[in-house]
């Protein structure tokens, strides 16, 4: 929030006098976020409240039941918990908008999301539990009821063994994280309301929460920043910083560190520490075979940082809805990964859809001393001429990395082996090596070399670090085919101390 009426979400400021609230011109997620409120608790919201308590008088006056997106039912769930989270606050609703909040809720009993599943049903028992420990009498009791019936049912089938939220993206996860953070919190301060079994739900999630943390620091860069596999985006969840201090002020401690090798085995991620660098790769399934939604066709595919320093790179995601680029975002070529014949990996549609889905098999992880390995192959390819299946490992050494490409069954075949490279650095190629160049002082910062028989070449394209955002980046394609098998290896390889 900008002003009384300014406001900025996914990059795009616009004035609420002129569009409204609904306007059919802007994205549904932009008039989502309009309808959230999350600038109710947002650091400087101190300095807000007048702002805030006009804001809220006029969401009431202006949105009548049942009308538009922010009567649906996720920008319901997260509106709810932003005004009961200021009102905790010591900030006063006032009465009408008090009634505004319990129709709310009640309206949201009516349209729980079990067509979705996933974070948005997970969304809508955290907003019934909210207003159910808000709000006194039986009304309230049935609310509080409802969502930690919800949770009891939800909680362990989106929270792997392993801590990840079982969408797989980093992103969506720390938005998890939050949520959990966030029920403790309330149920602490209202603690006498819980039944003994509702008291043993939220301890359950206080056990798990170390999990959930330790998920998020393997998914995490040496930037602090998550790594970008399936939909993921700076800008939307809270930083493991934040998380972290949250969670202590929960009083849940969790260890902040990462071993050499890190498999999480349910999620299906490793994360390989040697030396300056750190790998973080996907032998992951899409997602839930049930609800596919933000996965991309990324398998096989890996980021990877120097010190603090992106070197290899997904391609991120900025747009969410139908359209062209919203697939791209979504394709295997948009990720660090081999594409066969021109094909995605799993066949990603529409804005939220995966039909054919690649399955990873034959995970191998060693130790070897001087250098850590990972190997993992998947089927997404099966389904061109010969049956041909990918299978890809890396070996990390100090000051070193190998990536080895092998593609076995029958018939002839193109494959695309792609790097994508952080937008602050430059790939220049000369005879068929290519140096990794710092943008700003053109220092090199590692360089990639090739196996034989490879045609390579150095491309524009874009990386989407945030919701609105597109950046130049470039990206190396190593050219190669016939028939198989096909076998090729990549190095980068860069300076140890």
């Amino acid at each position: 929030m900008l002003g009384s009426d300014s406001f900025r979400f996914l990059n795009e400021t616009l004035q609420l006098a002129e569009k409204g609230w609904d306007d059919p011109a802007m994205t549904k997620l932009w008039r989502y976020n309009l309808h959230y409120f999350d600038d109710l608790n947002a650091h400087d919201a101190a300095n807000r409240l007048q702002l805030h308590a006009d804001l809220i008088a006029r969401w009431v006056a202006e949105n009548p039941p049942a009308s538009g997106s922010g009567w649906e039912p996720y920008p319901v769930s997260l509106r709810i918990v932003n005004w009961i989270k200021w009102a905790a606050a010591g900030n006063e609703l006032g009465p009408r908008a008090t009634q505004s909040l319990a129709i709310q809720a009640r309206w949201l009993t009516q349209r729980l999301e079990w067509h979705l599943l996933g974070n948005h049903l997970f969304a809508n028992a955290k907003a019934l539990i909210f207003a159910g420990l808000f709000f006194e009498g039986p009304e309230a009791e049935s609310w509080l009821w409802q969502g930690f019936s919800i949770l009891a049912r939800e909680f362990d089938e989106q929270i792997l063994q392993d801590g990840g939220q079982f969408e797989l993206s980093p992103m969506y996860h720390a938005l998890a994280v939050e949520d959990v953070l966030d029920l403790i919190n309330v149920t602490n301060r209202y603690s006498g309301r819980l039944s003994p079994e509702q008291a043993a739900q939220v301890e359950h999630w206080r056990t798990r929460l170390p999990e959930m943390l330790h998920w998020q620091r393997v998914m995490r860069h040496p930037d602090g920043g998550i790594s970008f596999f399936n939909d993921a985006a700076f800008g939307v969840a809270p930083e493991q910083a934040e998380l972290l201090a949250y969670a202590k002020q929960a009083g849940v401690t969790a260890d902040d560190n990462c071993s050499p090798v890190e498999h999480l085995q349910s999620s299906g991620y490793v994360r390989l520490t040697k030396g300056r660098a750190v790998i973080i790769a996907d032998i992951a399934h899409v997602g839930p075979d049930y609800l596919p939604g933000h996965a991309h066709a990324d398998t096989l595919s890996f980021e990877m940082s120097i010190d603090t320093r992106r070197t290899i790179v997904n391609s991120g995601t900025s747009v969410y809805g139908l359209g062209p680029e919203r697939l791209r975002q979504r394709g295997t070529p948009a990720h660090s990964t081999l594409v066969l014949d021109g094909d995605n990996s799993s066949d990603v549609w529409g804005g939220f859809r995966v039909g054919r889905r690649a399955r990873p098999f034959g995970q191998k992880i060693a130790d070897a001393g001087d250098a850590l390995t990972l190997e993992c192959a998947h089927d997404g390819y099966r389904h061109l001429d010969g049956a041909p299946v990918h299978r890809r490992s890396w070996r990390l050494a100090d000051g070193s990395l190998d990536v080895n490409d092998e593609i076995t069954g029958d018939g002839v075949h193109r494959a695309e082996i792609r790097f994508h490279i952080a937008p602050d650095l430059e790939a220049r190629l000369t005879d068929g090596v290519v140096a990794l160049l710092d943008r700003e002082s053109g220092t090199e910062h590692a360089r990639m070399s090739f196996g034989p028989r490879s045609n390579i070449l150095v491309s524009d394209t874009s990386w989407h670090p945030e919701f609105g955002i597109s950046e130049k980046k470039q990206v190396v394609v190593v050219e190669t085919g016939g028939a198989l098998p096909i076998r090729h290896v990549s190095s980068i390889t860069w300076k140890t101390p």
